[in-house]
């Protein structure tokens, strides 16, 4: 893959003082952390050389969607092939493997925008290592961004399992957050279908149904990944990198219970809408019929004496309006006492 040639080519730079080698000029580095022996993280800026190796814990969050950050995981990065395959894939199927002491795969998470979580999916892949944590995306994503404030802000990180988890767990909020929106619009729109103010419900319902099911997949998709990984035996792994399966897919197997709840709730308000709306048209259907079986009567009458033929009766009477006129009135009432009686009117 061609590069820029405005750009220096990465590489591994090893220190006069006998550490561990540092990375210098990553491309496309979005942020980087230093996690101490306490926990304590430090941010590294992105012109600032991070060291691959260690004692210290460093996550390098990557962009993607440069190309010369892929021919760098592709050269220089020191992990096994098949994580660095997932990593220079695009494949948007949610996967977590072990191999080698290490751990890697694609997750979703909500893509963002200026305004905050969208309801579209984007993918996080990463690595994970004893000391070394490497992730990407190709799009802004809300829930690994809300870890890394929460870095900032001073969380403490034990390990890359508790790095991972913790980006799990933002991601889960992220969601739920988005869920409590959508239930809030949710009992709005059901106050309105209640109080019959059916003022174009139907293409909100239809957004949160879309919502619902969008989020449910995503979570389907998460879940799995963490029950198979409930399933297998990781003791073999490091501490570090023994990720807490359980709690994980107990919390998003509740947040999607949630989510199941709120799209089968705007399935019945759909259900219950147009139920409404078909009474709505039958009654405006039945008020149309009545009125034409009123004026039918006095149409067949208004018809007779329209017809250009001799011995029409009134035709020489003075009062022949007034006798026609009777007469159609007359033909209404009989039509309206006969609606009556058979219950069509009420």
């Amino acid at each position: 893959m061609a590069l820029d040639s405005s750009y220096p080519a990465p590489r591994l730079v090893v220190p006069s003082d006998g550490g561990g080698p540092v990375a210098a000029s990553v491309p496309g580095l979005l942020w980087a952390f230093r996690i101490d022996g306490e926990g304590r993280p430090h941010p590294i800026a992105v012109n600032e050389a991070a060291p691959l190796q260690g004692p210290e814990l460093i996550w390098l969050h990557l962009n993607l969607a440069d190309a010369r950050v892929l021919q760098w995981l592709a050269t220089e990065l020191a992990i096994p092939a098949s994580a660095r395959t997932l990593l220079l894939s695009k494949d948007t199927y949610q996967q977590l493997h072990v191999a080698e002491d290490c751990v890697y795969g694609v997750i979703a998470d909500l893509l963002r925008d200026i305004d905050g979580a969208t309801e579209d999916a984007g993918h996080l892949r990463f690595v994970l290592q004893q000391r070394l944590v490497i992730s990407g995306r190709y799009g802004a994503l809300c829930g690994v961004d809300a870890a890394r404030r929460a870095l900032e802000a001073g969380r403490r990180i034990s390990s890359a399992a508790a790095l991972f988890e913790t980006i799990i767990d933002h991601v889960a909020s992220t969601m739920e957050a988005m869920a409590e929106r959508m239930q809030d619009q949710l009992d709005a729109i059901e106050e309105e279908v209640l109080s019959d103010d059916h003022a174009d419900l139907r293409k909100g319902l239809g957004q949160l149904r879309r919502t619902c099911v969008r989020l449910h997949r995503q979570l389907s998709g998460l879940q799995l990944v963490f029950h198979r990984l409930e399933q297998q035996d990781i003791s073999d792994l490091t501490p570090g990198l023994q990720i807490a399966a359980p709690k994980l897919a107990q919390r998003l197997d509740e947040l999607d219970r949630v989510i199941v709840e709120m799209r089968e709730r705007a399935r019945l308000l759909q259900e219950e809408l147009q139920l409404k709306m078909e009474e709505q048209g039958n009654n405006s259907l039945r008020v149309l019929s009545v009125l034409t079986a009123l004026l039918m009567p006095p149409t067949l009458v208004t018809g007779v004496f329209g017809m250009n033929t001799r011995a029409l009766p009134f035709a020489d009477s003075e009062a022949g309006f007034w006798w026609a006129a009777l007469l159609i009135a007359s033909a209404s009432c009989v039509a309206y006492v006969v609606l009556r009686r058979i219950g069509i009117i009420r």
